[in-house]
């Protein structure tokens, strides 16, 4: 790796980075999932990635409950009374739910995200089958007009949907994340949103870790609201459950050694502060 050719070159590039930690853990014996196309996807330069990762930094348990959470909310939003028909995964990347989950067969997902990084996708997967009825669109979700359309759209073709945008508001300004959330309250169809949010603390954290080759890819951490999952209130959603994925990784037994010391000082309340502190959410209509 030179400074000519460095790990992350773009934003679409940080799918490798997670397609990464989702193969480490699927190839762990007590693996939480399964998920048997992550190696590929990440391919050498996901490896590079995670590779180029500050040594004292293990990301690895992170990454892995981040996906933990985010299957089992989802499977709780999935279940046969719930109702729900549609999912739109935002800002999809190398995610392969729709190939790795048990879902119903009449379920539609529709993944969301920039060309480049779903050509990629759909070559590597193409003689794959996906468990429901995959589509998949090829937008910029920085282009307001051409998302707001696609979700009038979508909302108008469904009864009950779900939308996830896992790994993607921690690259979103404040006023983006606030502009999207109210751009998503807009169908009535859309009733559940599954979003990770980090603390201002923890965010700091990752920019020094990670602040430098994501800097010059374009593509900086910016979104650790203060208040934690209140941030969408006003904007038209409200905390319905939140999971912290410390308390997660403590539970399954994912804490490195040193985080293992720290788990059985007192849990500070909230997730302000300089407090390191990260959480997958399930928000729903206000």
């Amino acid at each position: 790796m030179t400074e000519a050719d460095p790990a992350i070159r773009n934003v679409s590039d940080t799918a490798l980075w997670a397609a990464h930690y989702r193969a480490v853990e699927s190839v762990r014996p007590d693996a939480l999932f399964r998920d048997p196309f992550a190696e590929r996807l990440a391919g050498e330069r996901g490896r590079r990635i995670a590779a180029a990762e500050k040594r004292h930094f293990r990301a690895d348990w992170a990454w892995a409950m981040r996906t933990v959470l985010f299957d089992e909310l989802l499977r709780g939003e999935l279940a046969p009374a719930a109702g729900t028909d549609l999912i739109v995964n935002l800002a999809a990347g190398l995610d392969a739910r729709p190939y790795r989950m048990d879902l119903p067969a009449s379920l539609r997902w529709v993944e969301v995200d920039l060309p480049g990084i779903l050509d990629y996708k759909e070559e590597l997967l193409v003689a794959e089958t996906p468990r429901c009825r995959l589509e998949r669109v090829r937008l910029d979700l920085a282009d307001v007009d051409a998302r707001r359309a696609l979700f009038a759209r979508l909302g108008g073709e469904s009864r009950r949907a779900v939308v996830i945008s896992e790994g993607l508001l921690l690259y979103l300004e404040p006023d983006q994340v606030a502009s999207l959330g109210r751009d998503l309250a807009a169908p009535q169809s859309f009733q559940r949103w599954l979003v990770d949010v980090v603390s201002p603390g923890l965010l700091l954290r990752m920019r020094k870790t990670h602040g430098a080759q994501l800097q010059a890819a374009q593509a900086p951490f910016h979104f650790g609201p203060a208040d934690g999952a209140e941030f969408f209130r006003p904007h038209g959603w409200q905390p319905l459950l939140i999971r912290p994925l410390f308390t997660a990784a403590k539970h399954l037994r994912r804490l490195p050694l040193l985080l293992r010391l720290l788990s059985w000082l007192p849990d500070s309340p909230g997730p302000g502060g300089k407090r390191p502190w990260a959480a997958v959410c399930l928000l729903g209509r206000d």
